[in-house]
């Protein structure tokens, strides 16, 4: 078994970690990878619902240093996530109206870091990500975060369209934050229950979470620049809930 302090190498390494409850974030396994305990590893990440992709071997060969990896690497989650009904369980434990952001594939561990630290700061009770399509919650993420992915509840699901269905189902309004609307976010009621949903930093929110959405706010742009960095929008936007909150 090879481990270090962010990494495991080795097929039945990372079967052993995954038995014992370690928080993966990602496996990378090696392409056309065959043989009984690489089928029983790839078998345990699909029913486990861990984030993973098919890499040369070179790509295996740098994360593991050169060490013997066998076909596999996985890196270890610095973070504990939380499952979606028991965040929002204790979010409306808490609240009458709690705030939920999702984060429908922001790609930059530094924009994610940045909205995590201003999702703590704002009050935010809970965060939604995917498990496929995301910025790990890496060192770089947790430093850029100032601690706050400590601090925050913090989901993976496999389809974000899974979580607005949960969401909808507790009578949580769905609110797009996009340039895709004629409608200001200073126009929406942020004082209901609400899920802000945040866009990829190249893509924008997906057209099938737009379809799936309540409401769909944009923020002004008053310059000849036509878009925001996506932490600094998702800052003005948590901003003006909590001012309608207060």
């Amino acid at each position: 078994m090879e481990q270090d302090n962010s990494r495991i190498f080795g097929l039945r390494a990372i079967l052993e970690a995954i038995e014992a409850d370690q928080e993966i974030d990602k496996v990378y396994l090696q392409k056309d990878l065959k043989g009984a305990l690489a089928h029983q590893l790839q078998k345990v990440i699909h029913e486990k619902k861990i984030a993973f992709s098919y890499v040369p071997v070179e790509k295996l060969n740098k994360l593991s240093k050169f060490q013997n990896h066998q076909g596999a690497v996985a890196s270890i989650s610095a973070i504990r996530f939380a499952e979606l009904e028991d965040l929002t369980d204790k979010a409306f434990a808490n609240k009458v109206s709690p705030l939920f952001l999702i984060l429908d594939q922001i790609s930059d561990v530094r924009n994610l870091g940045a909205i995590l630290r201003t999702a703590e700061c704002t009050g935010v009770d809970g965060v939604v990500i995917p498990l496929h399509g995301s910025a790990p919650i890496n060192a770089d993420a947790i430093k850029t975060s100032a601690g706050a992915a400590f601090r925050i509840p913090i989901c993976k699901v496999n389809h974000v369209l899974d979580a607005l269905y949960h969401l909808k189902s507790l009578d949580v309004q769905i609110v797009s934050v996009t340039e895709k609307s004629s409608k200001s976010i200073y126009e929406i009621d942020l004082t209901k229950a609400t899920a802000l949903i945040m866009g990829s930093e190249n893509k924008g929110i997906s057209n099938n979470i737009l379809k799936n959405s309540d409401e769909r706010g944009q923020l002004p742009l008053l310059g000849s620049i036509e878009s925001l960095n996506v932490s600094v929008a998702c800052g003005a936007v948590l901003y003006e809930a909590v001012r309608q909150r207060m």
